[in-house]
């Protein structure tokens, strides 16, 4: 094989150790999301024009027998699915198709159902996302279990807020906010996301329990990607002696049970994230676009497949939280309408939702132009 080939085709090339991996990742998460909308669709009894990976122009494709056109398209940055009648490619309300509907194209068009057939419809996509982040972490809890450490204080960091705040090594963490603690990655998950929050923490401590209160500091860390993250820390460590490290391992149901708590744990950091995001408390270069998904799914490749498999489970429930925000023209913004719909009585006026989705589009448009910047140039 020639340099040129090997540079292109090699394990280390931009298209096998990058690309490759990206769209994997991409594709797996939006066939999932359209497939929500597409199956509750269906089960609603509403009937599928077109069902797309990517955008733009058709690749390859084939109707099946229900008269629905599957396509792969030219631009992989994301997938839709168009119903009849009501929804064209970026889910805004076709008028003129509406107008040119027989009879019984009006009876399965999107926009004649009741307005709980259409609220499903619409929020199955997301649902679908976090369905298969829950499904990826049972199987990853089933197959390889977790770790977990006793949540020991074992150092406290000098000039730390842990040693203003009085911790001490051979303090136990019993609660955090009021919430208990079962491992030290439990005190880390609920303080990471919270730099500049007074935190007031319960530890046991020579048989007594204490409650301090510590203000997480912002630290640079690098991720096992090799990414470099800021997160919040109050300087204490655990070490494998303090923490005694054991491996738990799962029945399918408890793989299950633990698999819907670690998803619901990831919303909530998501939440808090894109609430201090919002504020103007966290870092700008926190959030990235398709590049810097691109670049992380190759080096989650280069550690393994279930590394590119816990890549996918992480992205899918993001995608269905952005999803869920209430902004036309993402899923959240039209059940924003149909709840205005299911209250009045009657659907929102024409005139608002075309001004609302106007100004929502520029939103979304103008996000996506910053995710790129901070991609291409922001950080």
């Amino acid at each position: 094989m020639s340099d040129t080939l090997s540079a292109f085709l090699g394990t280390e090339s931009l298209l096998v150790g990058t690309i490759i991996p990206f769209l994997f990742v991409l594709t797996v998460v939006v066939f999932v999301h359209e497939m929500g909308h597409y199956l509750v669709g269906r089960w609603c009894g509403i009937g599928v024009k077109a069902f797309s990976i990517g955008f733009g122009p058709e690749l390859i494709g084939f109707n099946d027998r229900h008269g629905t056109r599957w396509m792969i398209s030219a631009i992989p940055l994301g997938g839709y699915v168009k119903f009849v009648g009501d929804m064209s490619a970026t889910s805004a309300p076709d008028a003129g198709e509406i107008e040119a509907l027989t009879a019984d194209e009006k009876k399965v068009a999107f926009h004649t159902q009741p307005v709980w057939k259409r609220a499903a419809t619409v929020f199955a996509g997301p649902a679908f996302n976090f369905l298969l982040t829950i499904a990826v972490f049972a199987v990853m809890f089933s197959v390889y279990g977790k770790f977990v450490s006793e949540p020991v204080v074992a150092e406290v960091r000098p000039d730390s807020p842990a040693a203003a705040a009085g911790f001490l090594p051979g303090d136990r963490f019993v609660s955090v906010d009021g919430t208990p603690v079962e491992s030290f990655a439990d005190v880390q998950r609920m303080v990471t996301g919270r730099t500049g929050d007074p935190i007031v923490f319960v530890l046991s401590r020579n048989g007594s329990e204490i409650t301090l209160t510590a203000t997480p500091e912002i630290m640079e860390q690098t991720d096992a990607l090799g990414n470099v993250v800021k997160v919040g820390v109050i300087g204490v460590v655990n070490t494998p002696e303090s923490g005694q490290p054991r491996l738990i391992s799962f029945s399918p149901g408890g793989a299950l049970v633990e698999a819907v708590r670690e998803t619901g744990h990831i919303v909530v950091r998501t939440g808090q994230f894109l609430q201090r995001f919002v504020s103007g408390r966290e870092d700008k270069c926190q959030l990235g676009g398709p590049v810097k998904i691109a670049d992380m799914a190759g080096k989650a490749a280069r550690l393994g497949f279930e590394w590119l498999v816990q890549l996918v489970a992480l992205l899918s429930v993001g995608i269905g939280i952005l999803n869920l925000l209430p902004i036309p023209p993402l899923d959240g913004g039209h059940l924003v309408f149909y709840g205005l719909e299911a209250l009045k009585g009657r659907p929102v006026s024409e005139r608002a939702m075309e001004a609302v989705y106007r100004a929502g589009l520029l939103l979304v448009l103008a996000f996506m132009a910053f995710v790129f910047w901070n991609d291409l140039f922001g950080c």
